[in-house]
């Protein structure tokens, strides 16, 4: 898909995920698009990404995987993550 995506990672019990599913739609961040992945039901993604903890979120841009966003789900500290990783040039998807 062309532009930014996140891929975002969650799952039913997960109280932080529950929290993402909320917040993230409203925050602007600058991306095009918001991929919800219920980890529960894709083990095969799970696995591709190495997802270790939920709520879990990743870069693509024009196709080509930037990367995981590290940090706190919170406006700032996510705009500064996805600046940084769209500097990347990015690799091939999982």
């Amino acid at each position: 898909m062309p532009g930014v995506s996140l891929l975002v990672f969650t799952s039913a019990g997960c109280t932080g995920c529950r929290w993402a599913r909320r917040a993230l739609p409203g925050m602007g961040l600058s991306v095009d698009r918001l991929c919800w992945i219920d980890a529960g039901r894709n083990g095969g993604l799970v696995e591709r990404y190495d997802v270790f903890h939920l709520p879990a979120l990743f870069v693509v841009r024009d196709g080509l995987f930037l990367g995981a966003l590290q940090a706190r789900l919170s406006l700032a500290e996510l705009s500064a993550a996805l600046e940084r990783a769209l500097l990347e040039s990015g690799e091939e998807l999982p």
